[in-house]
């Protein structure tokens, strides 16, 4: 056998072969137990969650582009896309089809598997619908995996999306239902929720996670991740962000969240929801190496790749490099 033929990867085990169950009916004391077990004990039994459905050593790795930037209506305090905070991000208009597939063609250069397109809105208008659908329809026929995030959609907006190929769409909880009124006043926790009835019923994957780091507490967390994990399906794909603290919005000077509790709650996500991807989202610009590789020992299976996301800066590419290759980490 050749040295290439012994150190390549095994392939990813298929979901069907499963031997962590997968279940919806966790309460939060459980789930407040499982954030309060000593730290190796956590990461082990995050460990082998992980390995019963998927290859430790394999990421998924995708890129985000923001399509539509700036003057969202929301007053999110997290975001400097809201036009209710003064942080500098200036409104523009709707990207031109050619231009987001320019975009799309170098993340698959990149290494990138999926290309996921933001536009700051509280919702998408009609007379968008039909650009974004084709953006959908292009970037699938590149080869790679679609994914949108547009704000709140009708049922017949989300058939109209799945009808174009969207494989994805990402529509965060961002924090547990009794903290989320102390961040967000122009969208409820119930609106969230029919929007991912809504891309759930058409037939599209559920991106669906949350923001650490917002100054809520322990279980705070701990409800956001019990109601992901309670939902009638498990959001296939789990994005955690680590809140990035931008001048001018309400959250900046928000005392920063400990490394190893955002670990935690990236390990009680993979043992809560095992078959979902979970991703390391944003923030990762300002955690260390080590830091990063916690991350993927908890169970982070899923990254952004590219130096922007949306508005924040993500790490540079030689750096994710360099970092996988000493990690073993082979792209998904």
């Amino acid at each position: 056998m050749s040295t290439s033929q012994a150190t390549q990867a095994p392939e990813p085990k298929p979901q069907a072969a499963r031997s962590t169950p997968l279940r919806h009916d966790f309460t939060v004391n459980e789930v407040e137990a499982f954030f309060a077990l000593p730290f190796a004990d956590l990461i082990f039994r995050a460990q082998q969650a992980h390995r019963s459905h998927f290859d430790p050593n394999r990421v998924q790795m995708s890129t985000l582009l923001s399509i539509k930037t700036g003057g969202c209506p929301e007053d999110c305090k997290y975001c400097p896309q809201s036009a209710v905070h003064d942080t500098g991000v200036a409104a523009t208009k709707l990207m031109a089809v050619e231009a987001v597939l320019e975009d799309a063609r170098r993340a698959k250069q990149a290494g990138a598997s999926r290309f996921c397109m933001g536009a700051a809105w509280r919702n998408p208008r009609e007379r968008d619908m039909a650009q974004v659908c084709e953006m959908v329809e292009g970037v699938r026929a590149l080869g790679l995996e679609t994914c949108a995030t547009l704000g709140m959609l009708t049922a017949e907006q989300a058939e109209r999306l799945a009808a174009a190929g969207l494989d994805y769409y990402n529509h965060n909880l961002d924090t547990s239902p009794d903290f989320y009124g102390t961040i967000i006043t122009t969208r409820t926790y119930e609106e969230r929720l029919r929007t991912l009835a809504h891309v759930r019923d058409a037939g599209i994957h559920v991106c669906c996670g949350g923001i650490v780091g917002m100054g809520e507490s322990r279980a705070h967390r701990a409800r956001l991740l019990t109601t992901l994990a309670n939902l009638p399906r498990h959001p296939e794909s789990v994005p955690i962000n680590l809140l990035v603290q931008v001048e001018g919005t309400p959250l900046h000077g928000t005392a920063a969240l400990d490394p190893l509790e955002f670990v935690r709650t990236l390990a009680v996500a993979r043992l809560l929801m095992p078959a979902s991807f979970v991703r390391l989202s944003a923030g990762r610009e300002q955690m260390s190496d080590e830091m990063h590789a916690l991350c993927f020992l908890a169970g982070a299976n899923s990254v952004f790749i590219g130096p922007k996301l949306l508005t924040t800066d993500n790490p540079q590419r030689a750096r994710d490099q360099d970092l996988f290759e000493r990690l073993g980490v082979e792209p998904l």
